[in-house]
């Protein structure tokens, strides 16, 4: 099956979702290339960045699982294709 190369970022604006959002990330872990989390302690946040290379329609499904949890805020974007 044909994979893309996508890193989804990711806005934590909340620690109410935190073992949610890491359950996810680790369903998804065959996928994931790495993972980078930055806290942001002056603004009470977290930024994450998920590497990732799969076929499209898992990417869509994470990004779109992760972005309904409260608190969360994603965007997706995609290498050309390789």
């Amino acid at each position: 099956m044909e994979t893309r190369i996508a890193l989804i970022g990711i806005i934590l604006e909340t620690r109410e979702s935190v073992d949610e959002l890491n359950h996810l990330l680790s369903e998804y872990g065959d996928y994931v290339i790495g993972r980078m989390g930055i806290p942001y302690r002056e603004k009470g946040i977290h930024v994450i960045s998920v590497a990732m290379d799969a076929p499209n329609n898992i990417i869509s499904a994470l990004s779109g699982k992760l972005g309904m949890l409260p608190g969360v805020s994603t965007k997706t974007i995609y290498g050309k294709n390789i």
